[in-house]
């Protein structure tokens, strides 16, 4: 049986995996901040020690974009020093170390999906602290699966498709930007794919990173559409914009499209399309509502 430890337990794809493992006969240990500060080194080391942890699944990251800029130091912490952490703890005691990234470790210049060895150029403080945590990863000589991925949602949390939600009901017009083009992810999805692997032991032999979206590209206003249309919110006039017309402080990249061949070779996976994952959220929102 294996000893799993999740990071970030309580955040979209920590929740997610959460649920999977309660079906697993394997042992999780979910744990947030609370539970295990992974910016301290001797926590952490004691947290894989006493539990015996075989495999780690990082979860937890500053994925604040815009503070990050403002405050890159603190996005660094859990961004790079705590992955470093886990890879060293990893590494002492013989555990995988599953850690996920980002697209922003690309700065987005591309036209066509990225690969996994395509160079890495972030362009902001987000991207950069996210590449210096897969850096740290690599060099702590570990066991290691990097699953970089994308435009994360989920029915919890606050995310892209929740904000849309809220505002197309709120609103008579909505301008959103057109012109940044990706996949959005739904975080079961992700939580799912790093369920099977870890489940089936596929990653013995197969470490390295990979990339990990739903199928299918579209831009923000593509997604927004799409979301206010799904959920009936008819009433408001979606407008496209470019990055220009949206003042924010972090550089986010044009192209975000992310090259899946090589998870689905090596693994197996079957991938859905975003908008077949979009409706699913919607419909498990929903029924979660009638639930509550």
């Amino acid at each position: 049986m294996l000893n799993v430890l999740i990071t970030g337990a309580g955040g979209q794809l920590g929740q997610a995996l959460c649920r999977l493992a309660a079906v697993s006969p394997n042992n999780y240990l979910a744990t947030d901040a609370a539970e295990l500060d992974i910016t301290d080194r001797e926590a952490v080391e004691k947290t894989v020690a006493e539990q015996k942890i075989d495999v780690i699944i990082n979860c937890a990251a500053y994925t604040d974009v815009e503070r990050a800029e403002e405050d890159e130091a603190a996005a660094d912490r859990l961004n790079r020093e705590a992955a470093a952490n886990l890879a060293a703890a990893a590494a002492r005691h013989d555990a995988l170390l599953v850690h996920v990234s980002t697209d922003y470790v690309f700065d987005g210049k591309s036209c066509t999906p990225y690969c996994e060895e395509d160079p890495t150029a972030p362009q902001n403080a987000y991207g950069r602290t996210k590449r210096a945590g897969e850096e740290a990863v690599v060099a702590s000589g570990c066991r290691y699966l990097i699953l970089r991925t994308a435009w994360l949602y989920s029915e919890t949390g606050k995310n892209f498709l929740r904000t849309m939600l809220r505002l197309t009901a709120e609103r008579e017009t909505l301008d959103v930007v057109c012109d940044q083009v990706g996949t959005p992810t739904y975080a079961g999805d992700l939580a799912l794919a790093i369920f099977s692997i870890v489940e089936n032991g596929l990653h013995t032999g197969n470490e390295g990173i990979y990339h990990f979206t739903d199928e299918g590209v579209c831009s923000w206003y593509d997604f927004a559409v799409e979301i206010a249309a799904a959920a009936g919110n008819d009433r408001c006039r979606i407008r496209p914009c470019r990055t220009e017309d949206y003042p924010a402080k972090a550089a986010r990249p044009a192209w975000s499209v992310l090259d899946k061949s090589k998870i689905r070779k090596r693994f197996g996976i079957e991938i859905p399309h975003w908008r077949e994952s979009m409706l699913y959220c919607l419909q498990r929102m929903k029924t979660n509502a009638k639930e509550a």
